[in-house]
């Protein structure tokens, strides 16, 4: 909801959108309206970061920094940053695993 609030107001090219988890819930249908509006926003000059697991979303990233090697007390560095096809390279990345697969 606070996101269609958010655009339907007057863009000025120049906002940060920080969303996290945000396919949490939804519909495949759904996830990808979301993806449609993020390209959009970003196509529109803003920046957008978004904290996901969801691999649909992840694979359509402009950027991605994965954190790990595991979750909690056992992750929090960064295993690598870069392009989908960047990161899906990355050995120590459990990201990597799947996301190679999906990108071909």
């Amino acid at each position: 909801m606070k996101l269609a609030r958010e655009l339907s107001k007057r863009g000025t090219g120049q906002t940060l959108y920080i969303l996290d988890e945000p396919t949490t819930g939804l519909h495949f249908a759904d996830i990808q309206q979301l993806l449609d509006v993020l390209h959009q926003l970003r196509d529109q000059g803003n920046t957008i970061v978004v904290i996901e697991h969801n691999l649909d979303v992840i694979k359509t990233a402009d950027w991605i920094v994965d954190l790990g090697p595991e979750g909690g007390s056992g992750g929090g560095e960064i295993l690598v940053s870069g392009t989908p096809e960047t990161v899906a390279e990355c050995e120590a990345s459990h990201t990597a695993r799947f996301l190679k697969p999906m990108l071909k």
